[in-house]
């Protein structure tokens, strides 16, 4: 037994069977994989994958057991690894994020800033994505953390710890009768917003799902007439006249803004609280730990480290 079979194994499974894939993946050839599955197989005494010839269908009885197991091997070997970094180089390496559109421009920059002015000899790698796209990366070892507000602590196999909560705003031009109606001192309502066509996030992100809960406890009917995953094309549109936007707080720049009026809808929408995200069972350097900390104070290593040691599926609050 050995660690390229495992690989072949799980990376099988990601890959919806399809050994094509899998090869290119693992830099081999799909013979290779073949050979690399069969020979753990024959170890072990029983078929992992059904099979129809040479076409894998599904994961055996067998095979359903086993591959927890594996990525748990897997897991202890990357974990393995990183130990070995830790006392090696004990602060070089390489830190890849995963976060929004939002919290990559927002949020993030300043944390980024401190954390590079701490440890110069760690790279860093941002990678931005939809919150499921950042869950997965997390989980598949693509990244050291995620940062996101929606989805994250749907997943038992991530440990998720609240950094800050937000509220949204709407923005829109001066002259708009929403921006005039806030110079007169009237209150927004979200029956004065469902008169006008909307310019917002895309489903999954930024705290969509409270808006859209919002209108429907209320009864209202609302028109979304151009949705993004960044605040920023957002804005650009509402500059446009195409609608009224709704997005985070943090992304308003009094200075980059100035063209437009934002409301306060903090009253109309429920709360967000963006989430930082780390694998449970993963091993976290030093300046992972590190990183956590400047981008969320309250988040000290021996915070994360006591949430990593939570039972699965415990969601962490503020």
């Amino acid at each position: 037994m050995n660690f390229q079979q495992l690989r072949s194994v799980r990376e099988t499974v990601r890959q919806g069977f399809n050994l094509t894939a899998v090869a290119d993946t693992l830099h081999t050839s799909q013979p290779g994989v073949s050979r690399q599955i069969k020979e753990l197989e024959d170890e072990l005494g029983v078929s992992l994958f059904r099979r129809s010839g040479r076409r894998f269908l599904g994961l055996t009885p067998p095979g359903e057991v086993a591959l927890p197991i594996i990525e748990r091997l897997l897991l202890e070997a990357a974990n393995l690894k990183r130990v070995g970094d830790e006392f090696a180089a004990c602060d070089a390496g390489t830190l890849a994020v995963a976060a929004t559109h939002t919290q990559a421009r927002y949020a993030l920059p300043t944390a980024v800033r401190d954390f590079r002015d701490q440890h110069t000899q760690v790279a860093l790698h941002l990678q931005q994505g939809s919150p499921r796209q950042i869950a997965e990366w997390v989980l598949k070892g693509q990244a050291d953390l995620g940062v996101a507000t929606e989805a994250l602590a749907d997943y038992p196999d991530l440990v998720t710890l609240p950094c800050y909560r937000w509220t949204h705003v709407v923005v829109v031009p001066p002259e708009h009768p929403l921006a005039q109606a806030q110079a007169r001192g009237e209150a927004l309502t979200l029956q004065a917003l469902a008169r006008h066509p909307l310019v917002t996030y895309e489903p999954g992100y930024t705290g969509r799902s409270h808006i859209d809960e919002a209108f429907q406890r209320a009864g209202l009917r609302f028109e979304v007439v151009l949705s993004a995953m960044d605040a920023d094309v957002i804005k650009t549109y509402v500059d446009l006249g195409i609608g009224v936007g709704v997005v985070a707080s943090v992304a308003i720049d009094d200075a980059r803004d100035r063209h437009l009026v934002a409301i306060d809808a903090g009253h109309l929408f429920a709360l967000n609280t963006t989430r930082v995200a780390v694998k449970r069972g993963a091993y976290l350097r030093s300046y992972v730990l590190d990183f956590i900390q400047t981008f969320a104070p309250t988040l000290t290593p021996e915070v994360v480290l006591a949430a990593m040691d939570s039972p699965p599926g415990t969601v962490i609050d503020l």
